[in-house]
């Protein structure tokens, strides 16, 4: 178990050429206390890990949340799917370095069409760093951008 310290930015582009991962997630759970979420990632070998995470509600600043996730089989992730609220979350990752740190860059797919987020996990919430020049905005903490929010009220609806 640990605490994710994160910081999340609407985006204008995500540079082309990273490679993608493709990531389904679902919610069996999802309250400002909690998040119980079922994810896949499929890499670019067309290989499949699966997940539950359970997260809990944030801080003040909406930058850290208690995390725990694990690893589960494809048969307990396509079951536990089957219970998720709909609609799915589907989304294309991509990985991409800049200034020494490690940027997690989504674009939505279906009802979230268009909604591009980067997100960056740091050590601490005083830190300071450089913002790629794609970074429109910072939405740490605003709700309506987590991706649990938008499996209840999706970005085209906005």
């Amino acid at each position: 178990m640990s605490v994710e310290i994160e910081r999340k930015f609407v985006l204008s582009s995500i540079p082309k050429g990273l490679p993608k991962l493709k990531i389904k997630q679902g919610y069996l759970q999802s309250d400002k206390n909690r998040t119980v979420r079922i994810r896949s990632i499929i890499n670019q070998s067309n290989k499949a890990t699966y997940y539950i995470t359970i997260k809990g509600p944030s801080n003040s600043s909406g930058m850290s949340r208690f995390e725990y996730e694990s690893i589960i089989s494809n048969d307990d992730a396509e079951k536990l799917f089957d219970l998720c609220y709909l609609p799915l979350i589907i989304k294309n990752r991509y990985i991409y370095m800049y200034d020494g740190m490690k940027w997690e860059l989504d674009s939505f797919c279906g009802d979230n069409k268009g909604l591009l987020i980067g997100e960056v996990e740091i050590v601490n919430e005083n830190i300071d760093f450089e913002k790629p020049e794609f970074v429109i905005k910072e939405v740490t903490g605003n709700s309506k951008y987590y991706n649990s929010m938008l499996q209840k009220n999706p970005y085209n609806n906005w």
